[in-house]
């Protein structure tokens, strides 16, 4: 199975929690006035162009050919691209690696920066699943965020989307938003149910250093909601969503039986994908290729053959490295982890440590076993976070677990 990233930088504004490889191009065209999008803009044109000439360039002939499975056109804000620009990329993916017939194609949309004959068209170009970030549904609170949405364009977007025909549809929420009471977070999750979306992506807000959110507040601290009220404001979510009828299968995502998201479960199991674009990052063969996360540069580096072998920012994967990866990416799942692949790929003594370091949060009802009754190690089956209170905190675990093999 492969998948494809394809990262789409341009956004109208920096949203104040953003710490992702954009480029901003504001609202409006100052001659004409027209709101910027890809039908307008010469800066998003040439990206496309170095995008497709990117996917173009990459030695397929190493690699067993066979179709994507998933596709993800993630950003920034891809819903800013014109439809025949979509269609490009698809098509040029179509080229190089074929396409599979029941292949998840999925995009980000923002609210307010497209329109119904945009979302048929993206529809009509095989896009089949859409992810739309909503955030929140109080206008302080976008308004807080640096959002350049209003609670009016969500629910206008939402009308496009459904009337286009998508039945996948996700819609993002952030938690621990500054001046967010808990009360807001309840509504929020209330309204997003009202809206019947297939799946949900519930996000604590991460205040990073680097963004204008991280100069001017500290986390915990006022107006950000206290530790107490974010880790309330999971358990939260987890109640209502799943009393909906959601299952919790990630950590931060919950779905409709059948409407998990295939692209983002290739990355929890730690398997190969594609990424495509600025900033992005390809993980094949064992090794994860970085692309430049500045704009000049990526088209530098494409212009000199943007091979994963021959350029971008070349990561190595050993053993140990392979094994905390995939603890760090499967623990997120609901289901866990499988312990006998585990042993068969990285051998019975490196599991047996992973296992004792997590013993003890056994006993704080942080991590279970099946079958629940195993006493060694050769009787366990599976092994899991638990939900909600393990995914909770679930960094301690992971932080904990990771100190074991620190030295190495």
């Amino acid at each position: 199975m492969l998948s494809a990233y394809i990262h789409i930088p341009f956004c109208r504004r920096r949203c104040y929690y953003c710490d992702f490889p954009v480029s901003v191009v504001g609202d409006k065209n100052p001659t004409t006035g027209d709101r910027i999008n890809g039908s307008n803009s010469g800066t998003i044109a040439r990206y496309v162009e170095f995008l497709c000439q990117e996917i173009r360039q990459q030695p397929h002939a190493s690699i067993p050919i066979q179709p994507l499975n998933t596709i993800f056109f993630g950003g920034g804000t891809p819903s800013l691209l014109a439809v025949d620009q979509v269609e490009q990329v698809l098509q040029t993916l179509d080229q190089c690696f074929g396409i599979a017939a029941n292949a998840e194609i999925s995009m980000e949309v923002d609210p307010g920066t497209f329109d119904q004959a945009q979302i048929f068209g993206y529809r009509a170009a095989g896009v089949n699943r859409v992810s739309v970030g909503v955030q929140a549904f109080q206008e302080n609170l976008l308004k807080a965020a640096g959002r350049s949405h209003t609670t009016e364009d969500i629910y206008r977007a939402l009308g496009y989307i459904h009337a286009a025909g998508f039945t996948n549809i996700s819609l993002d929420l952030i938690s621990g938003l500054p001046h967010q009471t808990l009360e807001d977070w309840e509504t929020n999750l209330e309204k997003a149910i009202a809206l019947a979306p297939t799946h949900l992506s519930c996000y604590d807000l991460t205040v990073e250093s680097v963004t204008a959110f991280g100069r001017q507040y500290k986390p915990g601290i006022k107006p950000l909601p206290s530790d107490e009220t974010t880790a309330e404001m999971y358990r939260t979510a987890h109640r209502v969503l799943t009393t909906a009828g959601y299952s919790h299968y990630e950590i931060s995502n919950y779905a409709k039986p059948g409407y998990p998201c295939r692209h983002n479960l290739v990355y929890w199991g730690n398997r190969p994908f594609y990424g495509f674009g600025m900033g992005a990052t390809s993980y094949i063969s064992g090794d994860r290729f970085a692309r430049p996360r500045k704009t000049g540069e990526y088209y530098e580096w494409v212009e000199l053959g943007a091979r994963d072998q021959g350029g971008g920012e070349r990561q190595e994967n050993g053993n140990l490295d392979l094994l905390l990866d995939t603890l760090m990416l499967g623990l997120r799942l609901q289901k866990g982890l499988a312990i006998a692949p585990l042993v068969e790929r990285f051998g019975e003594a490196e599991i047996a440590r992973v296992w004792q370091r997590l013993q003890p949060y056994c006993k704080t009802g942080w991590v279970a076993i099946e079958p629940e009754n195993a006493i060694e190690m050769a009787a366990i089956e599976r092994i899991k976070l638990t939900n909600p209170e393990g995914f909770l905190f679930s960094n301690v675990v992971l932080t904990d677990l990771f100190e074991e093999f620190e030295e190495e």
